[in-house]
C-alpha cells in the first residue's frame, strides 16, 4: 500500500441516528428558545442577588430584596424585586385603603371535577346583592359559561383561586368594574393574559369577590405566578385602585374604623400594632407631654387594654403599664370565628322563618360523637377557596348544630329542607378483613386456597373467581399502605394485628363525618306523598320518644300527626276503638312499591320504553343510565333493550354510570355484582 493510501479520507456512513433525547421526540425550536430565556433570566437574578449578599438576609446593615416564596421565579417577579421586602410588604402607602386577599392555588382541579365543584358553589342561591344565585362573569363577558370556562382549564396541571375583599367594598360604585382593572393589572404586571372568571359575594357584611384564574397563559404553557406577587403583589395593586376611586382614607376615617374595633370580640388592628410595639409582653403608655399627636392613638389603645383586662388578656401592673397575656392572639382568634359562625347560624335560621336560642348552639370542630338527625338549613363552604362543606342542622333535639369538614360528595343530594343523620366516622371492621385474616395460615394468605373454600361455602351470584379477586384488591390498596406485603402471585404476607391496622388505615382515610341522608324531601312534601317517607319509618318504628318538645323536634311530631292522618284517609293505617292506630302490613314496602310503580309509568311515557317493576329476589341485569330521587329514596335506572327497571340505589353504583350492571333484589336493596369486562364479580 502506497504512502497516498495511507493518507486517503474514506469515509464511513453510519445508520442514521437522532439527535433528540432518547425517552422524547426532539424539542421545537420555541421550546429551546424559551428554555433558554428562562436560564438566562435566572442567570441574571443570581448575579443581582449575589452582588448584594445573601437572598433574604442583611448586608452591613442594609436591608436588601427577601427571597421570601422564591422573588426570582414566577411571573410577577420584576414587580417583586422593585419593592422592598426584607421584612415583608412595607412599601404600603399612609393613607391608601386597605384590602384583604386571599388566594390557594389547587392541583388538577378539572381532572378531579373540584373546579366545577367550587363553581357551582360559589354561584349558590342567597350570594348576590337581591338574594338571588351568584352571577359569573369574565374580562368580557357580564354572564360568563362556567362550564366553557372549566373545559378550557380541564387538563391545566393547577388552578389559581383567589377572595378580593376591600374594607370599603360598600362604597365603591362598581364591584364588578372594580374587579376587571384589577385583573387587567395583574395582566400587565405577570405580563400574559388571563383566562378569569369572577362572582361578587354580597351574603356577608363585607362584599367580596371570587375570582378563579386557569392555570395556563397566553402561549399554552403552566402559569406559574411568583409568590410573593401571589402574597403581597395583588393586595397592593387592590388598594391602589381601591384608594384612587374613594380617595386617600382620612384620619377621621381612621379613628372611626379603629375606635368601632375597641369593643370587638375578636383579633383587631389594635391588637396586632400593641403585639408589635411591646417587649417581653409589656407595652408601656405612660403620658408624654411633648407626644401631643399620639395622644389620640394612647387613648383608643388605652380603652381596648381595659376590654382586654375585663376579658383576663391583659393584666396593668401600674398605670399606663400593661402585660399581654401570650393567649391573647390566638383566644381572640378563636372568638373571632366562633362569633362569625353563630351569626351564619342566626342568618339561616332567620331565612327558615325561626329563632332559636343562641344557647342551643353547638359547634362541632369534628365529627360529632353522637348522632344529629335534623333538617338542613344552611349548606356552604367551610373554607370558600376550597372545597370541603360546612352544615348547618336544625336538630330533632332542640339543637341548632354546625359541622364543618364535610365531604361534598357525601351530600350531592341534600338540599335545604332535607333531613339527614351525622354520625362518628364509620370504624366498622370489613367483613373481607376478617375473612382474609381467617384465611391466613402461618401468616400467608393464598387466593387460590380461598377459592377453593369459596366454592365449597358458595357465594351470592356464583362468582368465586370475582369474589376472590375483591379481597386481592383490598390487600392491593392495605400493601401501598404497609400494611401486607405481595410475595407472588398466590402469597400475601398478613401481619398478625392486620384486622386492627387495616381498620385503623379506614379510620384515618374516613376521619369525616359519616353522613346519611334519610330523606331528600321537607316535611311538608313527605306529609302528603304516596311514597314511603322518613316520617312513615319513624311512625312504625322510633316514634317520637327522641323528640325534643321545642324546635324542629316539636314541628317533626305535629308533621307526624299530620302524616298519621293522611295514612287513615288513603286506607293505609286505620284509628282502633282504643284510640291506638294499626298500620297496614309491611307499610313501607307497600308505599314504596307504589310510588315506583307511578313513577315507572311516568318515565316510560318519556322513554318511550315500558316500565318492569322488580321482585324480590330477581336478578336485574342491563345498562346503568342514571337515577331518579323519589321519597321512597333514591333509585338507579337499569335498562334493557325492550325495557327499564327502577331499583333501590347504593354508592357502590356510581362509578357504574353508562356500564353493564347485575344484582340481586333483596329486602328493598339490591347486592349488586360488576365484573371487569363481561364477566361478572361481586
Amino acid at each position: 500500500m502506497s504512502r497516498d493510501d495511507d493518507n486517503r479520507f474514506r469515509p464511513r456512513p453510519g445508520r442514521v441516528r437522532s439527535d433528540a433525547p432518547k425517552a422524547g421526540q426532539a424539542k421545537s425550536f420555541l421550546s429551546k428558545i424559551r428554555k433558554i430565556t428562562r436560564q438566562q433570566q435566572a442567570a441574571s437574578g443570581r448575579s443581582r442577588s449575589a452582588k448584594g449578599g445573601s437572598s433574604g438576609r442583611a448586608a452591613k446593615g442594609k436591608s436588601i430584596i427577601a427571597s421570601g416564596r422564591g422573588v426570582q421565579r414566577g411571573r410577577g417577579a420584576a414587580f417583586v424585586r422593585a419593592r422592598n421586602l426584607s421584612n415583608g410588604w412595607s412599601h404600603r402607602q399612609p393613607g391608601s385603603r386597605r384590602v384583604i386577599v386571599k388566594s390557594r392555588s389547587v392541583r388538577a382541579a378539572g381532572r378531579s371535577g373540584k373546579a366545577a365543584a367550587h363553581l357551582r358553589y360559589i354561584q349558590r342561591d342567597g350570594t348576590a346583592r337581591n338574594g338571588e344565585r351568584g352571577r359569573l362573569y369574565s374580562a368580557g363577558e357580564d354572564r360568563a359559561d362556567g362550564d366553557a370556562f372549566v373545559d378550557r382549564g380541564k387538563d391545566d396541571r393547577h388552578q389559581f383561586r383567589f377572595i378580593v375583599s376591600p374594607e370599603d367594598a360598600a362604597d365603591l360604585a362598581d364591584l364588578t368594574g372594580y374587579t376587571r382593572e384589577l385583573m387587567a393589572q395583574v395582566e400587565v404586571d405577570l405580563g400574559t393574559k388571563l383566562d378569569w372568571v369572577a362572582v361578587n359575594h354580597h351574603n356577608t357584611g363585607h362584599p367580596h369577590v371570587h375570582v378563579i384564574v386557569n392555570g395556563r397563559d397566553a402561549v399554552g404553557e403552566d402559569l406559574v405566578i411568583n409568590g410573593d406577587y401571589l402574597a403581597g403583589g395583588i393586595r397592593e395593586r387592590a388598594g391602589e385602585l381601591a384608594t384612587l376611586e374613594l380617595g386617600p382614607i382620612t384620619e377621621i376615617e381612621q379613628r372611626r374604623k379603629l375606635t368601632a374595633e375597641i369593643d370587638q370580640d375578636r383579633f383587631t388592628r389594635i391588637d396586632r400594632a400593641m403585639i408589635a410595639e411591646s417587649q417581653d409582653r409589656f407595652i408601656d403608655l405612660r403620658h408624654e407631654p411633648d407626644d401631643l399627636r399620639g395622644q389620640s392613638d394612647r387613648t383608643i389603645r388605652l380603652r381596648r387594654l381595659g376590654k382586654l383586662g375585663d376579658m383576663g388578656l391583659a393584666t396593668e401592673h401600674a398605670p399606663g403599664v400593661w402585660e399581654l397575656s401570650e393567649r391573647l392572639e390566638p383566644t381572640l382568634r378563636e372568638m373571632g370565628e366562633r362569633g362569625d359562625i353563630i351569626r351564619t347560624m342566626q342568618k339561616a335560621l332567620r331565612a327558615e322563618g325561626a329563632e332559636r336560642d343562641p344557647m342551643s348552639f353547638e359547634i362541632h370542630d369534628a365529627a360529632p360523637a353522637r348522632p344529629i338527625v335534623g333538617r338542613v338549613i344552611d349548606k356552604h363552604l367551610s373554607d370558600e377557596l376550597g372545597e370541603s362543606l360546612t352544615l348547618v342542622v336544625d336538630g330533632i333535639d332542640g339543637r341548632t348544630h354546625h359541622v364543618a369538614g364535610i365531604d361534598p360528595a357525601r351530600v350531592e343530594d341534600a338540599r335545604i329542607g332535607s333531613v339527614i343523620e351525622i354520625g362518628a366516622p364509620d370504624s366498622a371492621v370489613r367483613p373481607s378483613d376478617r375473612a382474609i385474616a381467617g384465611m391466613a395460615e402461618d401468616g400467608i394468605y393464598r387466593p387460590s386456597r380461598h377459592l377453593e373454600q369459596a366454592r365449597f361455602d358458595g357465594v351470592p351470584g356464583g362468582n368465586y373467581e370475582g369474589f376472590v379477586d375483591a379481597h386481592v384488591r383490598r390487600l392491593e390498596a392495605l400493601r401501598r399502605a404497609g400494611i401486607a406485603e405481595r410475595i407472588d402471585a398466590d402469597q400475601w404476607r398478613i401481619p398478625e394485628d392486620f384486622v386492627a391496622r387495616a381498620a385503623a388505615y379506614d379510620a384515618g382515610r374516613n376521619a369525616r363525618a359519616n353522613i346519611r341522608i334519610l330523606s331528600t324531601f321537607d316535611l311538608e312534601r313527605q306529609i302528603g306523598s304516596d311514597g314511603a317517607t322518613w316520617l312513615d319509618r319513624r311512625l312504625v318504628g322510633a316514634g317520637a320518644l327522641d323528640l325534643s318538645p321545642a324546635g324542629f323536634g316539636e314541628q317533626v311530631r305535629e308533621a307526624m300527626e299530620r302524616r298519621r292522618e293522611t295514612l287513615i284517609d288513603r286506607g293505609d293505617a286505620i284509628r282502633q276503638t282504643d284510640g291506638r292506630i294499626a298500620y297496614r302490613r309491611n307499610l313501607i314496602a307497600t308505599l314504596q312499591e307504589r310510588e315506583v310503580a307511578r313513577i315507572g309509568v311516568a318515565l316510560a311515557e318519556e322513554r318511550a320504553k315500558p316500565f318492569r317493576a322488580a321482585a324480590d329476589g330477581e336478578t336485574v341485569a342491563g345498562t346503568f343510565t342514571g337515577t331518579v330521587q323519589l321519597s321512597s329514596g333514591k333509585f338507579a335506572i337499569v335498562e334493557k333493550s325492550q325495557e327499564f327497571t327502577l331499583v333501590p340505589w347504593r354508592p357502590v353504583i356510581d362509578r357504574q354510570l353508562g356500564r353493564e350492571v347485575a344484582g340481586i333484589v333483596q329486602g328493598g336493596s339490591v347486592s349488586w355484582q360488576f365484573g371487569r369486562q363481561r364477566g361478572l364479580g361481586l
